[in-house]
């Protein structure tokens, strides 16, 4: 137990000769710098006025913190300082886990919020742990954060017999503020008991309100003080070995291959507002390897982004968010108007016959460049531009070895502006992307848009002075161009489908050179009080499309939502917290067929012991489906039900786990479900290894096979729509280890095993238009199993089609391992070990002990690689 004796005598030597201050807080110009050792020592620190006291927020909303905090705030010519003196009733009990920085730990820990540039509305935070571990990021649209931003500063911890005590440094370099005095920030400090699921800040904001950075305590006392000049550069080295499997007389690849690359960042303020990032030839591949798949559908899978250079401040180019605090989508497939992934992503260009391909894996990036910032008061500004390299690929065909060109010279633009009106309660921005190819192979001009443009206006107001109403929304425009053969394609894909038989209001235009469209969303939300609603009404045409540079799913369709929850912030019965909704929605096509109609509930509870469980339950009655055809005319999709069950344990504990388990259900035919877990251990206060294997089942009587020519089914636009029965099983796994040896030294384990298989039969052809009638192909007379052939009419009217096996088994295994070393503040060193191996059976028989050594037999691709950087600033 803490002496209290102890206590007295600690408060007794720190300076608070100046009485508490509450909405204000004042910082101490220093005599000289502070040594940042986590020792807040009474001599450096003399002088320095202690912030005012805490509030709880977890677990009761208001009360008083159960442990003290003392904070106090400092500056010199070229930096701020924090000091904190972290009281603790039970040192022992402290939690100070170590992590690699910004690792996602439920450890005690210290966080600063400043809003230098005192808009209300944005900007930074940096937090240490009670182990030493940081943690920063951006703040925006007054209640989100970001934490993929990583400045250059200094923060340390220790843990002593009266708790714990953090200091921080952070160079004016690392933050943006107007020049000129007197100097306002707005700060806001708080404070995790992870032990007690306790968070205190100095400011509160209530549960049932919005609004964080608007809160914010005034800083005051700063004076003689300006931006600094923003100069970092970071050039860096890297060595690549790659090992693996060769095809026999494979004339560019024999089973090795070595590569080094040179190349670096900068990152330079641009007056007091902007700052300037760019990067020249960049280098990923410390970046974590994506997860294997298998996508039996017609829309892309989409990936998170990973790369450090389009991670870091992706949130100042997200479009048609802000004011509100909430976005429900009820079946709403919006789109992203920039999707970085595209920069960088794998050739697109198809290629000729070849018995050897050498295809680079992704397109290279000659250069990129980020200017972001504030301008002319409250505008805040991104712009991003890049541009990739002309790649071809190296082909041999009888003895003879030639180049194709797979993805032309392009380059990519988007510029983000969006001003905040004072007190945030409006707010207005634009959006603008361009992406541009210089063709150099003429076949890719049937392949590839020239140009592809869109822009958007987005932003909010608030109702009421309370800030409890607010409609927000937004509206773009896209146009694409290219040869008419390119734009006939793009017509037909699986994201417009034009082509669609039965439809009234669709139709490709084979002549056409451009694609033009619109898209719009608009949301009216209450965001303040116990009970809250979201309404949302959204629109793409068919003919938008931003993915050259962005992402979506498909277009032309309408959707709607009316939602309404009721939140109990208060302890009752077994619960803390608990939270009920419900929501109605819809979706149209652009013909007005209903395409999607739903009525869900959903709840969530933490209870007294901290673990917490939440359900999600839909009805869906009888609709249209539009896409199951893919191009093709209306089916009728039966009604169905779907439920969703998450239980997850207490996090603070060593070891932790959470199970989950959902299932979608129209018919014994149709249906499927879905099962997984998670197992969290920390063996010590810097390990931890988690596992979270799932498994997915999934029976549907029309996975598409493909549409076949057909002038005897008049009833479907003489087209033989072909659909099965698939069973589908799926079992992965993501395996993570986490051992970090100091605050800038780690080492990252990940693996992905996947086994998938796929068995299809009873193949059969749509009857008619609008109608869950289909032609079952499993007689003697219909299906010839030996050669895959179907006789829709029968053998005696001698048409036939021949199909190709689906049946599939599919395993793969994914993992790399990442030695990361801060050797200097921003310099780093990197030792990644990357290895897949992957095998492919046309077999529908699941056999996992089988598939597994399998999978161990299979030879593996090793790929090895060293990256050093280096920081440096005048």
């Amino acid at each position: 137990m803490l002496d209290l004796s102890l206590v007295v005598a600690a408060i007794a030597a720190f300076p608070v000769d100046s009485p508490l201050v509450g909405p204000q807080v004042q910082a101490l110009r220093l005599p000289r710098p502070i040594v940042v050792d986590g020792i807040v020592d009474a001599d450096e620190w003399q002088g320095a006025v202690r912030a005012g006291r805490f509030v709880q927020r977890e677990p009761t909303e208001g009360a008083v913190p159960t442990e003290s905090t003392v904070v106090y705030v400092a500056y010199d010519a070229g930096a701020i300082y924090v000091g904190a003196r972290l009281f603790d009733s039970t040192p022992d009990s402290i939690l100070a886990r170590l992590g690699r920085r910004d690792a996602d730990l439920l450890a005690d820990e210290f966080t600063f919020y400043v809003d230098p540039y005192y808009d209300r509305r944005s900007g930074y935070f940096f937090t240490v742990n009670a182990a030493g571990t940081l943690s920063d990021g951006v703040l925006y649209n007054d209640d989100w954060d970001d934490n993929t931003w990583d400045g250059v500063w200094e923060g340390r911890a220790r843990v002593d017999s009266l708790g714990w005590s953090v200091e921080l440094r952070v160079p004016y370099s690392q933050l943006r503020f107007r020049q000129g005095e007197p100097q306002v920030w707005g700060v806001n400090f708080s404070r995790v008991v992870a032990r007690k699921n306790e968070l205190s800040y100095l400011v509160l904001r209530p549960r049932t309100e919005s609004g964080f950075v608007s809160r914010f305590a005034d800083l005051t006392g700063i004076a003689g003080i300006r931006p600094a000049a923003q100069v970092e550069v970071r050039p860096y080295v890297t060595a690549k070995a790659h090992y693996g499997p060769a095809a026999a007389g494979d004339p560019f690849y024999d089973g090795s291959a070595y590569g080094s690359t040179v190349g670096g960042d900068l990152r330079a303020g641009l007056g007091a507002g902007l700052t300037l990032n760019a990067t020249v030839n960049p280098d990923f591949g410390q970046v974590e390897v994506d997860p294997a798949v298998v996508n039996l559908s017609d829309v892309e899978t989409f990936f998170d982004e990973k790369r450090p250079f389009f991670v870091e401040g992706s949130s100042l180019f997200q479009f048609g968010f802000g004011g509100a605090t909430n976005y429900f989508g009820f079946n709403w497939a919006g789109p992203d108007f920039f999707y970085t992934r595209r920069i960088g992503r794998a050739p697109q260009g198809a290629l000729p016959d070849a018995e050897y391909a050498d295809v680079p894996e992704g397109t290279r990036i000659l250069g990129a460049g980020k200017v972001t910032g504030k301008v002319a008061g409250n505008w805040n500004v991104a712009m991003l531009s890049a541009i990739t390299a002309r790649e071809t690929a190296r082909l041999s065909l009888d003895g003879q070895t030639s180049a194709h060109e797979v993805e032309p010279l392009t380059y990519y633009g988007v510029g983000r502006m969006q001003k905040e009106f004072p007190e945030g309660r409006h707010g207005l921005g634009m959006i603008a992307t361009l992406a541009s190819r210089a063709f150099d192979d003429p076949a890719l001009r049937d392949q590839l848009n020239s140009s592809s443009t869109a822009a958007g206006l987005d932003g909010w107001t608030f109702l009421d002075r309370d800030k409890e109403w607010v409609v927000t929304g937004w509206v773009g425009a896209s146009q694409i161009r290219g040869t008419t053969a390119r734009i006939t394609s793009v017509q037909q894909d699986p994201r417009h489908y034009l082509q669609r038989p039965d439809a009234t209001n669709l139709g490709v235009d084979s002549t056409a050179a451009s694609l033009t469209g619109w898209a719009a969303r608009v949301y009216l939300n209450k965001q303040r009080g116990d009970v809250y609603a979201n309404v949302a009404l959204g629109a793409l045409s068919p003919t938008f499309d931003v993915h050259d540079l962005g992402f979506m799913f498909r277009t032309g369709f309408t959707n709607g939502h009316a939602a309404v929850g009721r939140m109990w912030n208060q302890p009752s019965g077994p619960f803390r917290r608990r939270e009920l909704g419900g929501a109605v929605y819809g979706t149209r096509n652009w013909d007005g067929d209903i395409t999607w109609l739903g009525v869900s509930t959903w709840g969530w509870g933490q209870f007294r012991n901290f673990s917490s469980a939440n359900y999600f339950v839909s009805l869906n009655p009888r609709t249209v489906s539009d896409r199951r055809t893919r191009g093709g005319p209306l089916t009728l999709t039966p009604p169905g039900a779907e439920m969703y069950l998450n239980v997850r344990s207490d996090s603070r504990k060593a070891w932790s786990w959470g199970l989950n388990g959902g299932m979608y259900y129209r018919n014994a035919a149709d249906r499927n479900a879905s099962l997984g877990a998670s197992v969290s251990f920390r063996p010590a206060p810097n390990v931890s290894l988690s596992f979270r294997p799932s498994v997915f089942v999934n029976r549907t009587p029309t996975q598409y096979i493909g549409a076949y020519d057909d002038s005897t089914a008049t009833a479907t636009y003489t087209q033989r729509y072909v659909f099965a029965s698939l069973q589908q099983m799926e079992f992965s796994g993501g395996l993570r280890v986490d051992w970090t040896f100091t605050p800038t030294m780690s080492l990252q384990l990940y693996a992905q095993p996947l086994v998938s298989s796929g068995n299809y039969g009873y193949f059969r052809g749509l009857r008619a238009p609008r109608t869950a009638d289909y032609d079952v192909y499993d007689s003697d007379d219909t299906y010839d199993a030996a050669t895959e052939t179907i006789y829709p009419n029968g053998r005696a009217a001698g048409d036939s089609i021949v199909l190709y096996n689906p049946d599939f088994s599919a395993v793969s295994l994914r993992g790399n391992a990442v030695l990361r070393w801060e050797y200097l503040p921003g310099s780093t060193l990197y030792l990644v070990w990357t290895q897949s191996r992957a095998a492919w059976e046309e077999t529908g028989d699941l056999n996992f002990g089988q598939s597994m050594r399998q999978l161990m037999r299979t030879p593996a691709e090793n790929i090895f690689l060293v990256k050093l950087s280096y920081y440096w600033t005048p």
